[in-house]
């Protein structure tokens, strides 16, 4: 069976794609459109995406309830898991506008980051793609949650990046996580026809770790947060898988 891990980049999606079996199998491949991923052939049995899948209508303090549960294996990188706003404020194309539906939607009233703003139009390409059906092979992830779940559920100190530049210990400490389960050091350094322009070193970690993920989701083995997921208003459920 072949999963895939993805993660999003500027150029579109950058995806680590193996066999359930063996991590020694993974390649990495660039795609442009989520369309492109969920057409790849053979079709992954499992795809585990770091982007939020499931909107709901309103929300709490500190974002969904799956935001909110995942932050709490993640110790001082807690900040990681951005807190997503409603469907109506994430459907809006124009920031302003956006962070008065989000505050309008949220209780405490919450605007939004424009970081989270820029992620906006991914989660919408997502989104327009996703059904119940098909959340049963594409599922929501996120980097940090498993390598924590890699690191013996223990929260990485260290970060990926330093005042948004990558920051080579961190980097390398997950390098070092993913090589000890398998995964080949040549697969986990950013291959030359990938330009920095498209995918940073990180991106690779992150989509090489959702594979690894996306395995644990095809045997049962992985940890979904929160435990009993809510339902949004397209049927989808709002969960995050490490």
């Amino acid at each position: 069976m072949i999963v895939a891990g993805v993660d999003g980049c500027p150029a579109g999606w950058l995806v680590v794609l193996r066999t359930a079996a063996n991590p020694a199998s993974a390649e990495v491949r660039l795609l442009r459109t989520f369309t492109d991923v969920l057409a790849l052939d053979p079709t992954p049995a499992m795809i585990a995406v770091d982007i939020p899948i499931g909107l709901p209508d309103c929300i709490g303090a500190g974002g969904r309830e799956a935001d909110v549960a995942a932050r709490t294996v993640l110790g001082r990188r807690q900040s990681a898991v951005f807190a997503v706003p409603s469907r109506a404020a994430v459907m809006e194309p124009d920031y302003r506008t956006a962070c008065a539906i989000a505050a309008a939607t949220s209780d405490p009233p919450r605007k939004i980051s424009k970081q989270a703003f820029n992620l906006f139009p991914k989660i919408r390409e997502v989104d327009a793609l996703m059904s119940p059906d098909v959340q049963q092979r594409v599922r929501e992830v996120h980097p940090e949650v498993a390598f924590a779940a890699l690191n013996g559920w223990q929260p990485l100190a260290l970060p990926k990046k330093v005042k948004s530049q990558p920051f080579g210990p961190g980097l390398e400490f997950r390098r070092n996580l993913l090589a000890a389960v398998g995964y080949p050091r040549e697969v986990l350094n950013p291959p030359a026809w990938l330009k920095r322009k498209d995918a940073g070193a990180d991106d690779l970690l992150d989509a090489a770790v959702n594979s690894w993920s996306a395995v644990r989701l095809l045997i049962n083995q992985a940890r979904c947060f929160p435990d009993r997921p809510m339902i949004d208003s397209k049927g989808l459920r709002c969960e995050i898988w490490g």
